[in-house]
């Protein structure tokens, strides 16, 4: 169990799991630029938490919703929980996070959501088999189940974010094509970093010969 004082921001993990050395620039260096994909991003998250709650027939909506899970040290908020009734009487818990873009090759904005579900299954002491993520380019929901493996992912990522803003040190930069899709470029700089490495280990190669 995490003591308060060591919880960590929930969207840390998207972070993660998307690239340490943006995790990094934005907890440990505290490094964030507005653009206008992160404008739009966060103008869309105020709104949805501005809605407070709705019913729609057997669905009771909450919005903004408070998270926190001191068995993995996680403090945040859910964009929307839904909570399905059920014929039995019961209510299904339903997590759903807006983005702004489309769905991603990756995992990171499944790992983010399945953290939700985590922290509410602590909160509430239930069981959630499933959420959704719903994108603003698309306007569509994506379904996402949280089996096994994304849970034990999602978990593991945790560990290690906790351990990297810990460590205080921000990895070094590595170029990859997702890079031109994050809205910190300008300040990691991974291509001009990265190539004053590789001279640099081709000089010290050179004079080791």
């Amino acid at each position: 169990m995490f003591d308060p004082d060591d919880f960590i921001q929930l969207s840390a993990l998207q972070h993660m799991a998307f690239c340490p050395r943006q995790c990094a620039l934005i907890h440990v260096e505290q490094t964030w630029t507005e653009s206008g994909r992160t404008a739009e991003g966060r103008i869309m998250h105020e709104r949805v938490h501005e809605e407070g709650r709705a019913s729609r027939g057997d669905i009771r909506i909450e919005y903004g919703v408070g998270l926190r899970s001191l068995k993995l040290g996680l403090i945040g908020k859910a964009d929307v929980v839904e909570f399905h009734h059920q014929p039995d009487g019961s209510w299904l818990t339903f997590p759903v996070e807006y983005k702004r873009g489309k769905p991603k090759k990756d995992d990171c904005d499944k790992v983010q959501l399945c953290a939700q579900a985590l922290c509410l299954e602590e909160m509430l002491n239930v069981s959630i088999p499933g959420g959704a993520l719903f994108y603003g380019q698309t306007r569509r929901h994506l379904d996402v189940v949280f089996d096994k493996s994304l849970r034990s992912k999602t978990e593991e990522t945790a560990k290690l974010a906790h351990e990297l803003i810990a460590a205080g040190v921000t990895p070094k930069p590595v170029y990859e094509k997702r890079c031109e899709n994050c809205s910190l470029i300008a300040e990691c700089l991974p291509k001009t970093l990265q190539k004053k490495r590789s001279v640099k280990s081709y000089l010290n190669r050179m004079i080791g010969d």
